[in-house]
């Protein structure tokens, strides 16, 4: 019988009035933002809705903001359909969402976490020191000796394997401009800076992974009661000492993205649901693997196809584990 997995977005899925539409209809969301926004003693809710843009984009309020979005939608998705998938999996801020709704993590812990772990990444380069650029068109190997090659001492490493033709490279600003240099010389079809404040899952983020680790010891862990895959190992850790160990690592480990999806696949997944705003994560689904299904939950309308996909891989009320 295949299987299914619930995907939970990270950053850079977040916009100004997300999740307005399912909030109409159900007011567990905004009541999940509203526990958020009391941890962080600010009415996240309201800046979700109206912005400015530019808050929102900021590390350590898009960290709280894309985990409560998770999360909220997870809820919204149980009130309607007690269906629980097989697996959890997150794009990197994303996991602490699979965390939450798998049980490992109470919600008010995590979001005080992920904002200590946002202001952790902002301070660990200073602004404009670090850098991140998009490479499409060129695979992980070719993108990785590049790398190498416009170190010159520096840091610059592929930080993020999206897909098949899509790697992120993150590390210092002046290497990395020397990498978008060498990839469109080699063929790439675009290589560009994206609009990031800081050098995200790369060795310059050593110094908040350190302060991150120091709260993660004191964090209480449960064993999850959904296997959620994790970014840098590709297991279900069940441990706490695991589970911090994976997050612990997480910060400036390369997201593997493509091989999260794979492992997922061969773990005989035939449904795998973006749960959270946009469609970032199911994009990439499709580009990494058209066999399987990968749907988007987020608007009130998502909710039928997804169950009808859910009972077409003969899945019970209760999933099928």
């Amino acid at each position: 019988m295949s299987k299914s997995a619930f995907l939970f977005p990270g950053q850079g899925s977040q916009s100004v009035g997300m999740l307005s539409e399912l909030a109409d209809l159900y007011p567990v969301v905004k009541e999940t933002f509203q526990i958020a926004g009391n941890v962080l003693e600010m009415d996240l809710w309201q800046l979700v809705q109206t912005g400015p843009a530019e808050q929102l984009a900021l590390t350590p309020i898009t960290q709280p903001v894309m985990l409560s979005a998770g999360v909220a939608v997870w809820r919204v998705w149980q009130q309607e359909n007690p269906a629980i998938p097989d697996f959890m999996a997150g794009h990197s801020l994303g996991e602490y969402s699979a965390l939450v709704c798998a049980g490992a993590l109470d919600f008010a812990d995590a979001v005080r976490l992920v904002h200590l772990r946002g202001s952790y990444m902002q301070a660990a380069t200073p602004v404009g020191s670090g850098a991140m650029a998009a490479v499409m068109g060129l695979d992980e190997e070719q993108v990785e000796t590049l790398c190498r090659e416009a170190a010159q001492a520096q840091v610059v490493a592929p930080a993020n394997i999206n897909a098949p033709g899509q790697v992120v490279v993150a590390g210092d600003a002046d290497a990395v401009a020397r990498v978008v240099v060498l990839c469109k010389a080699a063929g790439a079809k675009r290589a560009v800076p994206l609009p990031v404040s800081s050098p995200f899952h790369c060795d310059l983020m050593k110094p908040a992974a350190e302060r991150l680790k120091a709260d993660l010891a004191t964090l209480a862990i449960k064993a999850p009661a959904v296997p959620v895959i994790n970014n840098v190992d590709l297991v279900a850790a069940e441990s706490a000492a695991d589970i911090r160990e994976a997050l612990y690592r997480q910060v400036f480990s390369p997201v593997p993205w493509v091989a999260l999806v794979k492992s997922l696949v061969s773990r005989d997944t035939g449904l795998m649901v973006e749960c959270g705003p946009g469609k970032v994560l199911s994009g990439l689904g499709r580009r990494i693997d058209k066999s399987v299904p990968t749907l988007s939950l987020a608007m009130p309308e998502d909710f039928g196809p997804i169950v009808e996909q859910l009972q077409n891989l003969n899945l019970s009320g209760t999933g099928s584990r």
